[in-house]
């Protein structure tokens, strides 16, 4: 088995909606022990790691549904592209037009041993909250490596909703 992570690839999708002429998207803030007091620069558009064979696109959807409790809308799609994030995983991203509100948002759980080595098992969500952003927001909210698809999408809109 080998250590090197770089070839672990996700795929997800980025949600957008206009609201008072301004381009909003909802971002995804982890779950668990370790993500509890990191805010700037720690959120990420809902994503999941793609499992050899599966379509990239079938698990940006499903990995939307997990991480939110809502199907992504069947809305035609934004290809986004793909970025490398500092761990060397992949991750290609999707846009859609929708809405969603951030109350109603659920996420699946996992398990871990917490604290460490207690011996105690804890579930946490993957996903404890989700809320929408304007641009310069997200930018500051976003993982620096996924902060291109904000611009990407920015881009494919322009001028109807920058």
């Amino acid at each position: 088995m080998t250590t090197d992570k770089s070839w672990r690839t996700s795929a997800g999708i980025l949600l957008w909606r206009s609201r008072n002429s301004r381009l909003e998207v909802l971002l995804a803030h982890q779950g668990g022990p370790f993500w509890v007091k990191k805010d700037i620069g720690h959120w990420t558009i809902p994503k999941g790691e793609v499992e050899p064979g599966e379509e990239f696109v079938a698990v940006a959807r499903r990995e939307f549904a997990e991480e939110t409790g809502h199907q992504a809308p069947d809305h035609p799609l934004i290809d986004l592209g793909q970025i490398t994030q500092k761990s060397g995983k992949l991750v290609l991203g999707w846009a859609v037009l929708g809405d969603l509100d951030p109350s109603t948002a659920m996420s699946n759980t996992y398990d871990m041993e917490w604290p460490p080595h207690s011996g105690t098992v804890q579930t946490f969500p993957e996903i404890d909250r989700v809320e929408w952003f304007d641009l310069d927001e997200a930018r500051r909210r976003l993982k620096a490596a996924q902060v291109p698809f904000l611009d990407r999408l920015q881009a494919a809109l322009a001028p109807d909703h920058t």
